[in-house]
């Protein structure tokens, strides 16, 4: 795959490019986006993308959960689900949401129904007021831990990326301490690639430094 420059694709490709210069092969993406539509769609939108949003946050927080022991693109497939049964990610609606909700959660298969997952996305939510009353909100929280300003990576290749780091243990820790499940530091560190607490696109990838 032909080497584009950040600067000229970010500058130069858009729509029907875009769509060109990837059917000649290109634009170099980060390995793990493959060659699935949805996977190159969250890849090129999304991840490495920074965050501020609350509800997004809360999104992200739920759905790197729910990955536990799957693939991604399984957890894409089925995000509008999610979006669907969880409020859209409403953190207040969630919150309240009752043990007659999660059995109906559980008959539906647009999202992975495992007990566990589903009953831990309520628990965090409520977790999640706690925090916003705290800090003001999950923005000021999450980014905290990066002093407000992305960690910028500079790894060759996905093989280089880790799976953890002590940073995200440390905030796995205190979200354990507080009461969340499903936030090991794994869980974590996907959170903060995810929400681009971290920017690990590889420098071959076009946008590792957009």
């Amino acid at each position: 795959m032909v080497y584009v420059s950040p600067k000229v694709a970010a500058a130069g490709l858009g729509g029907g490019e875009r769509a060109m210069a990837d059917a000649a092969g290109a634009i170099a993406r980060c390995a793990w986006a493959g060659n699935d539509p949805l996977m190159i769609a969250y890849h090129d939108y999304e991840w490495g993308k920074p965050v501020h949003n609350d509800q997004k946050l809360f999104e992200f927080l739920v759905l790197e959960g729910a990955q536990a022991g799957l693939s991604w693109s399984t957890i894409l497939k089925k995000r509008e689900g999610y979006r669907r049964l969880f409020h859209r990610f409403d953190i207040e609606k969630v919150a309240q949401m009752t043990e007659a909700d999660q059995a109906l959660l559980l008959q539906d298969s647009s999202i992975v129904r495992n007990r566990l997952k589903v009953a831990s996305a309520i628990n965090n939510a409520n977790v999640m007021l706690k925090i916003q009353q705290e800090h003001g909100s999950l923005d000021h929280y999450f980014w905290s831990y990066v002093n407000h300003q992305p960690i910028r990576n500079h790894f060759l290749c996905a093989d280089d990326l880790p799976a953890q780091t002590e940073l995200s243990k440390t905030i796995s820790k205190d979200l354990k301490k507080r009461g969340c499940n499903f936030v090991g530091p794994t869980i974590i560190y996907a959170f903060m690639q995810a929400t681009g607490m971290v920017n690990d696109h590889t420098v071959n990838c076009y946008l590792s430094s957009v």
